[in-house]
C-alpha cells in the first residue's frame, strides 16, 4: 500500500521567516533611534565668554637733570666763605618714593679739606621761596657737621623707612638749600687744598616697604 506523502514544510518555516524580518528591523529601528538621540543630546544651546587682564609695574624715578643742578663747585675759597645752591628732588615715577641722601669726598692732595669743611642742608627758604635759597631760613635737616670721608647727610638707604628718610609724591617736588663753608678759623696747613664731594641721592618706593 503507498504510504501517503509528507506534508510540505514551507508553510511551517514561512513564519519563522517572517519574526526573524521583524526582530531585524526592530533592531535597525532601534539602532537608528539611539543615534538619533546621541545627536540630538549634542545639539545643546551654549555659551562662552573670556576677559582679559593687563598688568603694568609701578616706576621710582629721580628726575636726575634737576638733581645735577646742585652747583657747589667753587674755587679760591678763604676761610669764612660759603657756597650755596638749590636743588630739586623731583619724583618723575608713578609712585610715591623715600630718599635718603649720602655724601662721599675725596683726599687726593692728602690734605684732607674734607675734615674742615663744613655741610648744611635745609627745607626752601620760608621768608622768600621764589628765591629758595637766599635766606637760607628753611628747616634744618643737617648742622654744620664736617663732610668727612663718608657723611649721611640724612635718612639711610636702606631698604625700609628710616629716621630721616624724605617722602615725595609721584609727579611732585621739593626743593633743599645746600651750604658748604670754610670754618673762619681754618689754618694755613689747608691752603691750596682740593676735595671733591660726592652727593648721592637713593630712593625707594614706599607702597608695601615699611
Amino acid at each position: 500500500m503507498q504510504q501517503p506523502l509528507a506534508a510540505p514544510t514551507v508553510g511551517r518555516r514561512a513564519p519563522r521567516q517572517g519574526r526573524r524580518a521583524l526582530l531585524l528591523l526592530a533592531t535597525v529601528a532601534l539602532s537608528v533611534t539611539s543615534l538619533g538621540a546621541g545627536a540630538f543630546s549634542l545639539a545643546l544651546f551654549t555659551d562662552q565668554e573670556t576677559v582679559d587682564g593687563t598688568f603694568s609695574s609701578g616706576t621710582i624715578i629721580l628726575d636726575d637733570v634737576k638733581i645735577d643742578g646742585l652747583t657747589l663747585t667753587t674755587s679760591n675759597m678763604m676761610p669764612g666763605d660759603s657756597v650755596t645752591d638749590d636743588v630739586v628732588v623731583e619724583n618723575d615715577g608713578s609712585s610715591q618714593l623715600r630718599y635718603a641722601v649720602t655724601a662721599a669726598s675725596t683726599n687726593a692732595d692728602s690734605k684732607n679739606l674734607r675734615s674742615v669743611l663744613t655741610l648744611t642742608v635745609k627745607t626752601i627758604d620760608v621768608t622768600t621761596p621764589a628765591s629758595p635759597c637766599n635766606d637760607f631760613d628753611g628747616t634744618t635737616l643737617f648742622a654744620t657737621a664736617t663732610l668727612g670721608a663718608t657723611t649721611a647727610v640724612f635718612g639711610d638707604p636702606a631698604s625700609g623707612a628710616q629716621a630721616g628718610d624724605r617722602s615725595v609724591n609721584a609727579a611732585a617736588n621739593e626743593t633743599l638749600c645746600f651750604r658748604v663753608s670754610l670754618p673762619i678759623g681754618t689754618g694755613n696747613a689747608y691752603q691750596g687744598a682740593t676735595t671733591t664731594t660726592t652727593f648721592t641721592f637713593d630712593a625707594e618706593q614706599t607702597a608695601n616697604n615699611p
